[in-house]
């Protein structure tokens, strides 16, 4: 009885680590914990939970089509600098209201194999008014294959004034289809909003 025990907490040890190893590494510098499950999509695998200040949310949306058999993995973010330095680069004035602006978006690598990962990262500033007010913000990626959409992971945040690194790690499946895909960054509130693209090749 204790060998057949022995023996079933290996293979479920085995199984953990064997699930695990297809979920991209968040990277040391981003300090956090993970702090919950991501949300199934109907097709496609949503891994990511949130690392770093923010706890109050996880990834959701999907990937589908090309991108079927992919992996979403651990949403992670950085602030690069603070409410009263993003005020001054913009020259902000608060009469005007809350303010969103997308510095950079970037893909990388830009070119990759099916099977391999993909990091998608959006540098955006946010302002507000008062210094004590956050902002519910969305930020979106939709990644389009020959126009077609393939996958929309989407996380909703709160935000002070600041800037921020925010990126979501991608797993493509090993039959992704080869060529160009677009990913329209988005980042918006209830009153403004801001958008730029990037892209990737799957070579």
């Amino acid at each position: 009885m204790r060998n057949r025990i022995l023996a079933l907490l290996v293979i479920v040890a085995f199984v953990f680590v064997s699930s695990c190893e297809t979920v991209p590494t968040v990277p040391d510098e981003h300090k956090g914990a993970a702090t919950g499950a991501g949300v199934g999509a109907a097709a496609g695998a949503v891994l990511g939970g949130v690392l770093g200040k923010d706890a109050s949310s996880a990834v959701i949306g999907g990937l589908i089509g090309a991108l079927v058999g992919g992996a979403i993995g651990h949403y992670y973010y950085d602030q690069k600098r603070t409410g009263t330095d993003t005020a001054k680069r913009y020259n902000y004035d608060p009469s005007k209201g809350p303010m969103l602006k997308i510095e950079d978006v970037s893909v990388a690598p830009q070119t990759v194999s099916a099977g391999g990962n993909v990091d998608l990262k959006m540098t955006y500033a946010v302002l507000t008014p008062s210094a004590d007010t956050q902002l519910a913000l969305t930020e979106k990626r939709e990644i389009r294959h020959n126009g077609a959409l393939v996958g929309n992971p989407e996380v909703r945040v709160t935000r002070s004034a600041g800037t921020y690194t925010a990126s979501i790690p991608l797993t493509l499946p090993a039959d992704a289809k080869k060529g160009l895909y677009i990913v329209t960054c988005t980042v918006k509130s209830d009153t403004t909003s801001d958008e730029i693209q990037s892209s990737f090749t799957v070579k």
